[in-house]
């Protein structure tokens, strides 16, 4: 099972990074590739929630179980679509600076094999990029901070 792992230390507090990382709705706003989210069946404690992800012409639907522990972590389970399994966490720390430490991790398994070793070689590189653009979309909605975020992978 591929899996990533990343930590980084940003100017932007746990409970900033909370509500950006459950605000799934919002996604398709500044994710790459998430062309569409429906999110349903929501509570403070999660929500279930569909997303459309596209890569020119190929278009694939995820499900997925949100679970939300407010501010420390947001859990995605996978429910149904065209992987195996995907299981994702984020978690946030605040820091004695005000900002926070997030850690992402994602572990998936793809349902055809020859897909995963073809798609093996991007996807860490996909990953990053989507978790640089929460990053991205911290600095929008919040501003910049002195200090800047930092990779500690």
């Amino acid at each position: 099972m591929p899996a990533i792992r990343e930590t980084r230390q940003l100017p932007y507090s746990a409970e900033q990074m909370f509500e950006l990382v459950a605000d799934v709705g919002n996604y398709p706003e500044f994710l790459p590739w998430v062309v569409a989210t429906r999110v349903r069946d929501k509570t403070d404690k999660g929500l279930e929630a569909d997303m459309l992800v596209g890569f020119k012409a190929i278009r694939e639907k995820f499900t997925s179980h949100v679970e939300l522990d407010a501010p420390n972590s947001v859990r995605v389970h996978y429910i149904d679509g065209p992987l195996r399994d995907l299981d994702n966490l984020w978690t946030f720390k605040p820091t004695d600076d005000g900002g926070c430490e997030l850690f992402f991790s994602v572990d998936f398994t793809f349902k055809n094999m020859m897909f995963e070793a073809l798609a093996g070689q991007y996807i860490d590189r996909a990953f990053r990029k989507m978790v640089a653009a929460f990053e991205a979309r911290a600095e929008e909605l919040y501003g910049n901070s002195s200090s800047s975020a930092q990779s500690v992978a």
